[in-house]
C-alpha cells in the first residue's frame, strides 16, 4: 500500500473502533494533507480535531461522541534556554531539528510556538517525558524542558486585523492580494496542493471564500476571512481578514 492508502486504513480503523466499542479513540498528530484526507472519508463515527490550542495547524483527531478538548492526549512542553543572555537565536527549524535528532517520530509532535526565544511544543502525552528527559541542547544552547498546564498568555499571538481590496471572493484573488502575488503565481499554489480552506485541500482557485473561512497557504501563512465591508467605486470588494503572524 502507498502512504495515502495506509493513512486511510488507519483512520478507518480508528473510527470503526470508536463506533463498535463506544469509547473515544485518538489518532497521532495529522498534518494539513492528512486532515484534508480525513475530511473526505465517510466514516462510521464522527471526529473532532484539536491541536492543543485554538487555531492549531497540526491536530489530533478524536473519534467518538462528545469529545472535549481536555480529553485529548496532548500536553504542552516549555523549552527554554538555561541562560537567555548567551543563547543562540532559535528558530522553529532549530527546535524541530533538535527534536528529530532525539529519534522522536514527527507524528507525535504538534505545533511549536516560539516566544522570546522559548519554544512551546504540543506533543502526545505518551512522548512528553521522553522529550523532557532527552532534549538538552538546541544548536549550541543548553535548554531545559518542563511540562506546563497550558500555553501562557504571552505566547498567544492575536491575529493581525487587516482590510484588503479584492476583485472578488475567489480564493486565488484573495491570496494574490494578501501575499502580493500575480494571479498566475497564486493559481500555481493550487496546482501544487498548497492551499487549504478549513483544513480541506482546495484544488481550484475559483473556490469562493465565505465569512469565517480559515485559509492556510503552505510557505506563506494563514488567515481568516471575517466580513465584506463595502464596495469601491470600481466595484471591487473591501474585506476584513485576520492574518496569523
Amino acid at each position: 500500500m502507498n502512504d495515502e492508502e495506509i493513512l486511510t486504513s488507519r483512520l478507518e480503523d480508528l473510527s470503526r473502533r470508536a463506533y463498535e466499542r463506544n469509547y473515544a479513540v485518538f489518532s497521532d498528530f495529522l498534518n494539513l494533507e492528512e486532515i484534508s484526507k480525513l475530511s473526505s472519508l465517510l466514516l462510521p463515527s464522527k471526529h473532532t480535531l484539536f491541536g492543543g490550542y485554538d487555531g492549531a495547524e497540526r491536530c489530533v483527531a478524536g473519534f467518538g461522541d462528545d469529545i472535549k478538548d481536555c480529553d485529548f492526549p496532548i500536553v504542552c512542553v516549555e523549552i527554554s534556554p538555561l541562560q537567555q543572555k548567551f543563547a543562540d537565536k532559535l528558530s522553529h527549524r532549530d527546535f524541530l531539528g533538535a527534536l528529530m535528532n532525539t529519534g522522536i517520530n514527527r507524528n507525535t509532535l504538534g505545533d511549536i510556538i516560539i516566544n522570546d526565544n522559548t519554544g512551546y511544543l504540543f506533543c502526545l502525552k505518551s512522548i512528553s517525558e521522553y522529550v523532557t528527559d532527552n532534549l538538552t541542547r538546541i544548536k549550541h544552547t543548553t535548554v531545559s524542558c518542563k511540562i506546563i498546564d497550558a500555553l501562557p498568555d504571552c505566547a498567544k499571538k492575536a491575529p493581525e486585523d487587516r482590510e484588503l481590496i479584492v476583485p472578488s471572493m475567489r480564493a486565488d484573488a484573495v491570496i494574490s492580494a494578501l501575499y502580493h502575488l500575480s494571479r498566475n503565481d497564486a493559481k500555481t499554489l493550487f496546482s501544487q496542493d498548497k492551499v487549504f480552506v478549513n483544513h480541506r485541500q482546495i484544488a481550484s482557485g475559483s473556490h469562493i471564500l465565505k465569512d469565517g473561512d480559515t485559509v492556510s497557504v503552505r510557505g506563506f501563512g494563514k488567515f481568516t476571512v471575517r466580513e465584506q465591508l463595502r464596495s469601491t467605486k470600481k466595484e471591487r470588494l473591501v474585506i476584513r481578514i485576520e492574518v496569523y503572524v
